[in-house]
């Protein structure tokens, strides 16, 4: 019997996942409800649990604040996101709080959703048909983003922040204690490795991949 605790604000949502999860999944069992983080970390204590739904916005803590707190404080509880939000940040978020899966509400279906649990409850990760190419694309992004990052000195990044904030090379120079011509050179050898031409694509590359912050 795999053991769930659903966390969602929403009674009604609750009430009748519990019914559809008991009535076509009798392998599963919802052991605990909570419409709050503070709530459930109330249950965990007593509470033998192997999978939390787990809602992202709920009225106290964001999903991401939650699950990173399930992580810390009972490692071997995995967990599943089920929410109506399912942005490329959003998810991104999500997954870099620990999360075993991700399903949307609009998209899933109880079926799916008792799938999600037994897989994520077996130690696999699952993502709904909609979430598992954003989760793709995030994962691209960050191996991409790492590579990038990678092959800039430490003052070529502060460089691009800075230019990021909206400084011009005489202010970056001034801060950096170092010249202007310097401050180009380091600007051509940051167009040459992204293969780019201007300030603005550089600054739109660097959010777009989200270059590290480098503060001195």
């Amino acid at each position: 019997m795999i053991q769930v605790i659903v966390v969602d604000d929403h009674r009604l949502f609750r009430m009748g996942l519990k019914t559809a999860i008991h009535t076509e999944h009798p392998d599963i069992s919802i052991v605990g409800e909570a419409e709050c983080g503070k709530d459930l970390f109330k249950l965990l204590p007593t509470t033998p649990v192997d999978v939390v739904l787990l809602d992202i916005n709920l009225p106290d803590k964001h999903g991401a604040e939650i699950a990173r707190a399930i992580r810390q404080e009972y490692p071997e509880i995995k967990i599943l996101a089920v929410s109506g939000e399912n942005s490329t940040d959003t998810i991104r978020t999500m997954l870099d709080s620990g999360i075993e899966g991700f399903i949307s509400k609009q998209m899933g279906d109880i079926d799916e959703l008792a799938n999600a649990i037994r897989s994520v409850a077996c130690g696999l990760e699952y993502f709904g048909r909609d979430i598992a190419k954003i989760v793709f694309e995030v994962y691209v992004a960050k191996k991409k983003t790492l590579q990038i990052t990678s092959e800039f000195t430490e003052k070529e990044c502060e460089i691009i922040n800075a230019c990021r904030d909206g400084m011009m090379c005489k202010e970056i120079a001034e801060k950096m204690g170092v010249s202007i011509n310097t401050i180009n050179t380091h600007k051509k050898r940051i167009f040459q490795k992204l293969g780019i031409n201007s300030t603005i694509e550089m600054v739109q590359y660097a959010m777009k991949c989200g270059i590290i912050r480098i503060e001195t």
